[in-house]
């Protein structure tokens, strides 16, 4: 049984596909729990002195060695190389009022003009004394109203079963000063079907391109002046138990 203390695993295992373009991934483990995130971007060639616009993609899956069920996570939080940049001059935003209580459907159309990422997830529905079973929802990214000046998102995902239910979490993209990294990120996970559900799986697309004043901007944007780009993660769950590694991307810096 999972001693009810603050558990914390370091990387444990690392695998690094250093061939231009690939995503690369980190499996962490702690007992039984095994966590494995990738993460990339495109292009991969990006000047050396200034940023340009780039696609971030990124996956995660949440698991057990012996089958048993996982823990739920949390809390996730990422944090991003400070050779990026995000723009939203001229992007409009959504808000939470807009969001409440929409289907995927209705979210997408009512703040189209705000959408910069797109993706699915997936959690294990485990009530007691009944069989486990999966439900999905797609995840749309809206750009969300700044906060004490820093970028913000909202998470939106609509799950009809065990019932109908809209979740939206907020996420501040927060500017710091901490070694290679430049922004952070701290997602708090909602509870899924009353507390339930079980993340499992997620994978997220970010790379809004729009025109402003005749000028073309990109919501995701990095330069690369050392030939590679990193992010750390960090995963919290609800038993105490945190997992957090590295992500290396390696880019061609140009120019």
């Amino acid at each position: 049984m999972r001693k009810n203390v603050l558990r914390v695993a370091i990387l444990t295992g690392i695998a690094l596909l250093m061939m231009s373009g690939a995503a690369l991934a980190i499996v962490l483990h702690e007992g039984t729990l095994e966590v494995v995130g990738e993460g990339g971007f495109s292009p991969t060639s990006l000047p050396k002195r200034e940023t340009a616009p780039i696609t971030l993609h990124g996956e995660g899956r949440i698991g057990t060695t012996d089958g048993s069920l996982p823990p739920i996570l949390k809390k996730l939080t990422v944090w991003f190389d400070k050779h990026g940049a995000v723009v939203t001059k001229g992007l409009p935003y959504c808000t939470k009022g807009k969001l409440a209580a929409t289907t995927t459907a209705t979210a997408r159309k009512v703040c189209a003009g705000s959408i910069v990422g797109e993706g699915t997830g997936t959690a294990l529905i485990a009530f007691p004394e009944q069989p486990p079973f999966k439900a999905s929802s797609p995840i749309t990214i809206f750009n969300g109203p700044p906060h004490d000046g820093n970028p913000t998102v909202l998470a939106h995902a609509y799950l009809s079963v065990p019932a109908p239910t809209t979740y939206i979490v907020p996420v501040e993209i927060q500017k710091v000063n901490d070694g290679p990294f430049g922004f952070r990120t701290e997602a708090t996970i909602p509870k899924i079907a009353g507390g339930a559900g079980i993340p499992l799986e997620g994978r997220l697309t970010i790379g809004k391109k729009w025109t402003y004043k005749g000028k073309r901007l990109s919501y995701a944007n990095a330069s690369c002046p050392s030939g590679k780009l990193q992010a750390k993660v960090e995963t919290e769950f609800t038993d105490s138990t945190r997992l957090n590694g590295l992500i290396l991307k390696q880019c061609k810096g140009i120019g």
